[in-house]
């Protein structure tokens, strides 16, 4: 039988970062005379990768250019983090999942820089057998390969895993790849996650549906 694993995307489902992602987003646009609204924030940026984030704002630059501009706001994202704390029920699955040899990993669409930040910062750089940095492959979330590698990192099966996202486009990859997701509504509410792809969708880890859901699923007693 293979393994039972959990796969989770980083920012806005471990922790919470939405607010300085859309802060460090301000202070770029701020050089230009620009600003962003919370409403497109939420629609245009949260879960896509840079490469498009930048695009659309900047579509006159090259690509090289737009590369620059995702570089300085993670730059400007990173000087902000500080006292992070997991989001709620997250040590306690974590823990869960050690006791009974469920494999995790993170998968996200965060520069490396940026992941090995969060995790150091939450303490759990050592909870996760493998951190796949979407960015480093060919494709990013909402395309399912991020989520494949991961799975193939555990040497897991999409049967036997769960995912948990907050963005569209991660819940979006996960269901792609074959992955019963749960998404937490740290940045969109329960519908839009449901549409995108959710089987599930809770505020946090605590929620009491979810240690059903974890050992029907994946098998765990």
């Amino acid at each position: 039988m293979t393994p039972a694993t959990l796969l989770f995307d980083l920012d806005g489902t471990l922790v919470n970062t939405d607010h300085l992602h859309y802060s460090a987003f301000q202070d770029l646009l701020g050089d230009f005379d620009r600003t962003m609204e919370w409403d497109v924030f939420e629609r245009d940026v949260i879960g896509r990768a840079n490469a498009d984030i930048m695009a659309g704002l900047f579509p006159a630059l090259s690509p090289a250019e737009q590369e620059q501009m995702a570089a300085r706001k993670e730059a400007l994202f990173r000087s902000k983090v500080q006292d992070l704390e997991p989001t709620q029920g997250l040590p306690d699955l974590l823990d869960f999942a050690l006791a009974r040899g469920i494999g995790c990993a993170v998968v996200t669409n965060a520069p490396r820089d940026n992941a090995m930040l969060l995790l150091k910062g939450l303490r759990l750089e050592a909870r996760f057998e493998a951190v796949v940095i979407a960015d480093e492959l060919p494709a990013q979330k909402p395309d399912p390969l991020p989520y494949l590698t991961g799975l193939r990192l555990l040497k897991g099966d999409a049967r036997r895993a769960l995912a948990f996202e907050d963005s569209r486009s991660g819940v979006t990859a996960a269901a792609a790849a074959g992955i019963l997701t749960v998404g937490l509504t740290t940045s969109l509410g329960e519908a839009a996650l449901m549409e995108a792809g959710a089987s599930l969708a809770v505020a946090d880890f605590k929620d009491p549906r979810l240690n059903a859901l974890i050992r029907d699923h994946l098998g765990v007693s």
